[in-house]
């Protein structure tokens, strides 16, 4: 006999049907800023696939407090409600990050939870130094790359209402943690936390990062594609952001187009497209939703966990 599927799977027009009179508070020009290196997402991407997805994030939230409250009633106190938490995965240039700003930004305009704040687990990756001790650097992105602990316990904090909870921060132009940097979250409506990681189960007798999410959303595409936008990110960066001086990859803005192509196509074999079937993509599976993308960028159908 089949096991059941728990969810339900919607067709790109399916979905956009359920946007309703959800809004669009979003200018091209705002859009511009939030999406990523080589990423083609437009005006009608927003509005067919994630206003759709607000509106069901906004039920998901109302809900989410309706639950808090009545655990308070019950007790007889009046806590605040806790932080909505929504964790957003999957692969390196399959464009969750620009998931989660796009996310960030959009949730942020419903008066129901005006404050958003967005993290990323790269601001929990060990630094280099502590990488090149342990003899990881090459597994830079890993799942034991990350400081899980601090992780945990950060989202753990910000869960249980901890006024003010601080993050490192890290520098994608020196490729490293940044020595005395923080982001500090101050008890916001709605918490995001973007990374490649955010689903891996925990050890035995642990807690995972996502036991604390209430949501959580997993950008998905062929392996094929996926490698195609890593190289074609790749040439971007090099002409753009690897040219700066300052990037800790700026000898990588030498080489050949040809010589460009050769390195980024080993990295992706040899690190991403590795990490991606090992680790990330056999959490797909513990998503609430899963953003299944074309060839193109855009997405062709969503599944919708059931329960």
């Amino acid at each position: 006999m089949e096991a059941p599927n728990p969810y339900v799977e919607l067709t790109r027009e399916q979905w956009r049907g359920l946007r309703k009179n959800t809004p669009l508070t979003l200018t091209a020009q705002e859009l511009e800023s939030l999406r990523g290196v080589d990423d083609p997402i437009d005006l009608t991407e927003v509005t067919d696939i994630y206003l759709p997805l607000t509106r069901l994030l906004n039920l998901h939230f109302t809900g989410a407090r309706q639950r808090s409250a009545a655990v308070n009633t019950f007790l007889g106190d009046d806590h605040e409600p806790t932080t909505y938490i929504l964790g957003v995965a999957g692969s390196v240039a399959v464009g969750k990050s620009t998931t989660a700003r796009l996310l960030h930004t959009l949730l942020a305009r419903w008066p129901e939870h005006s404050r958003v704040d967005l993290i990323t687990t790269d601001a929990f990756l060990y630094p280099n130094k502590v990488l090149e001790e342990r003899g990881i650097p090459h597994r830079k992105g890993f799942p034991e790359s990350y400081d899980r602990r601090a992780l945990v316990n950060f989202v753990a904090d910000v869960k249980a209402g901890v006024p003010e909870v601080s993050a490192p921060v890290y520098s994608h132009l020196e490729y490293d943690i940044v020595p005395g940097a923080v982001q500090t979250v101050r008890r916001p409506d709605i918490l995001i936390v973007e990374g490649l990681n955010v689903l891996q189960p925990a050890p035995p007798t642990a807690l995972a990062v996502n036991d604390y999410f209430d949501f959580s959303i997993y950008v998905d595409a062929e392996v094929a594609d996926i490698r195609s936008w890593y190289v074609d990110r790749f040439h971007k960066l090099r002409r753009t952001a690897f040219s700066d001086p300052k990037s800790y990859f700026s000898y990588l803005a030498e080489l050949s187009e040809q010589e460009a192509t050769a390195f980024a196509k080993d990295v992706w074999r040899d690190v991403n497209e590795r990490n991606l079937i090992e680790n990330i993509a056999p959490t797909r599976g513990r998503a609430g939703l899963i953003l299944h993308k074309g060839a193109d960028h855009s997405v062709r159908r969503v599944q919708l966990r059931r329960a």
